[in-house]
Formats: C-alpha cells, structure tokens, sequence
C-alpha cells in the first residue's frame, strides 16, 4: 500500500471518500479497538452521502469515541494506492474536549495512551499518519494555530 501525502485542499473535497482524526484527550492519544479485531486504530471511516468531509470526521469522531466536544483541524490530504484503486482522504487533529458514552458501534473501546499505539490495524499507514500529525503539532507551535 502506498501512502501519499498533499497539501490541504489540494484533492477536489469531491474525491475525499474517508476521515481520519489523530485525536488527543486530556494529553493523551486517543485509539479504538473494533468489536471483531484484536489490534487498535485512530477514529476514522467512511463519507456518508451529502456530508461534507468535516461532517464525516465530526460523525466518525463521535460514533467511534463518544466525543461531544471537539477542535477539529484539518492537517492535509492524502491517498492510499494499493496498485488497482487509489482513494483519498483528509487527516485531521482532533483536540477534544468532551467526551460522552462510547456510542452502541463497531467500537468495542477506547483507550488512552502517551505515543503512538503498539498493536496497530492498519501498521503499515498509522505510523506514517501519527508522524505527519506529530510534525504538524510542532510546526503549528513555532506559527500558532488559527
């Protein structure tokens, strides 16, 4: 699987098909374990139709953690590419605020760590999602956020 990394709004919001959110809470780094796998993953899934990108991660962020409160910031655009279909996504920071019962889903729990999980889903993309969000966070405390 390839994964490309572009520029915010460089994909036409048309093509975007998924949402990611690195999501922090109280410090910590937010991970979901599926009710049918072992292994842990960030908040994300699919656009539902007529919702905007930032519809679906606020939606996904919801279902997936239980999430009332959040500053959603997008950090950029990216593709995976598996040689037959290449889809697009947006990857977001999510900072919550809030956070309510974990929703009747596919998410059996949620939990909170320091650094990156152990144990991943996807382990061939969210290190290289969690490392784009990482260099973001630092870029944005040299030029704040607005």
């Amino acid at each position: 699987m390839k994964l490309a990394f572009y520029y915010l709004n460089s994909v036409n919001e048309n093509k975007l098909e998924f949402a990611v959110i690195s999501a922090i809470y109280k410090g910590k780094w937010v991970y979901v374990r599926h009710k049918e796998r072992n292994t842990w993953e960030i908040a994300g899934g699919h656009r539902e139709q007529g919702e905007t990108i930032e519809e679906t991660a606020k939606r996904e962020l919801f279902e997936e953690t239980g999430c009332t409160d959040v500053d959603l910031i997008p950090i950029c655009d990216y593709s995976m590419d598996d040689s037959v279909t290449k889809t697009f996504g947006r990857l977001y920071l999510g900072r919550i605020k809030e956070i309510g019962q974990l929703p009747v889903s596919e998410i059996d729990e949620l939990k909170l760590i320091d650094s990156l999980s152990d144990n991943l889903t996807y382990s061939d993309i969210q290190p290289k999602l969690y490392e784009k969000t990482l260099a973001f966070i630092q870029d944005c405390e040299v030029m704040p956020l607005k």
